[in-house]
């Protein structure tokens, strides 16, 4: 039985099925690094907000309070 394609050709199919298989793992990576370092960068933002240590920004009023309910008299 022979094989579909001869195997002195088809080597240079299995190695560009290993590039394109690396270029997407190479390009995932790449995605999924870009969106840490921009978690990592809200979280100190955050951080910085919880612990007041926001230059320029007073800390916002407080909220109005609730108003209250009237209690029926009998």
């Amino acid at each position: 039985m022979l094989p579909a394609l001869p195997l002195d050709e088809a080597g240079k199919y299995v190695a560009g099925a290993y590039l394109v298989f690396l270029a997407l793992i190479f390009i995932y990576v790449a995605i999924m690094a870009s969106k840490l370092s921009r978690i990592e960068r809200e979280v100190v933002a955050l951080a910085e907000l919880v612990e007041g240590k926001v230059a320029d920004t007073p800390p916002p009023p407080p909220p109005p309070p609730a108003p209250r309910a009237k209690e029926k008299v009998r």
